[in-house]
């Protein structure tokens, strides 16, 4: 039998290539760098199957492609997804949950700790040789455990976090979602609260909303000034889930302490963005998932995903 083609528009494990070696016909991008769209367009004129991380995948892609059935991406997001216009070209799209929901909450609970505790600021003040004996003045930062952490978005990286923060840190947990979650709610011992409540009464907010035009700028303004003045925001999310401008004022008016973000409205983040060159603000380059053990796994599902989609033998995690 003639095994159906694949394009992947990134490199690939060796271990994942194999395994979809055995099962398709695969010709992979062999670069590191990002694949020009207008070369994608070309591959995938006679591919059946697409693996992508990002690339968006909307009715100039698919009249491109007439052969393609499924694409699967390596992300558990997919807003790049046009899913009204794949309905539409029949294209099955598929995605990574459960594997990385342990490895984006550490890196959460990561930024809390260091924007609470001001590493990055602390850890260079100590390697330029600055650290005097008996210095222990108000930048050392604020305490995390026994604190008030609001969760916005209680899928199931929000899950995972607010189990962090309850039992981790003897954390007071309560959550806002659209829809209100019973069951975690006794499970975990936490408290569902509404959006104005939760922003209000908080010392930790982190928001964890898929990104959606329901969602695009889901904090903004408004939602600043009901936080705390000593409130600390996490956004592991998506960009373009916040008014950056409006964080950015927040920041410097003080109308909250500080912020801890892994994600930015453009990435990369411009040099000349002012948050970069705030003391307060911890900024990681995007990297919630990115672990080599998880990175791999995500690459694996993702494979695996898109080999039963175009088989129709096994289950896949359709979008």
């Amino acid at each position: 039998m003639t095994k159906q083609k694949v394009f992947s528009e990134k490199q690939l494990p060796q271990n994942i290539q194999s395994y979809l070696e055995e099962h398709v016909d695969l010709k992979v991008w062999d670069k590191s760098t990002q694949m020009p769209r207008e070369l994608l367009l070309k591959e995938i004129k006679d591919v059946q199957g697409l693996i992508t991380t990002g690339s968006a995948i909307n009715e100039e892609l698919l009249q491109q492609a007439p052969e393609l059935k499924a694409v699967s991406t390596i992300s558990v997001g997919y807003n790049h997804f046009d899913t009204e216009a794949m309905r539409k070209y029949k294209v099955i799209g598929t995605h990574t949950p459960y594997v990385l929901d342990d490895t984006v909450a550490d890196l959460v609970m990561a930024l809390m700790l260091s924007a609470a505790r001001r590493i990055p600021e602390l850890d260079a003040m100590t390697k330029r040789g600055e650290w005097k004996k008996g210095d222990d003045n108000p930048r050392f930062g604020v305490d995390v455990h026994h604190k008030k952490l609001g969760i916005i978005g209680m899928g199931r990286i929000g899950e995972t976090i607010a189990k962090r923060g309850k039992n981790g840190f003897d954390m007071e947990v309560s959550y806002f979602n659209r829809s209100r979650k019973p069951e975690v709610e006794e499970k975990l011992h936490i408290e569902y609260k509404s959006k104005d409540d939760l922003l209000s009464e908080s010392d930790f907010i982190v928001l964890m909303v898929p990104l959606s035009p329901e969602t695009k700028h889901f904090i903004g303004e408004k939602e600043f000034k009901q936080m705390k003045n000593s409130a600390i925001f996490i956004n592991a999310s998506r960009g373009q889930t916040v008014d950056e401008q409006a964080m950015i004022e927040a920041l410097q008016k003080g109308e909250i302490l500080a912020a801890g973000l892994d994600v930015f409205e453009q990435e990369p983040v411009e040099p000349t963005n002012p948050l970069l060159t705030m003391k307060n603000v911890v900024t990681l380059p995007h990297i919630g998932s990115a672990t080599a053990e998880t990175r791999n796994a995500m690459a694996m599902l993702a494979a695996k995903n898109l080999v039963a989609a175009l088989t129709g033998k096994g289950t896949y995690y359709s979008v």
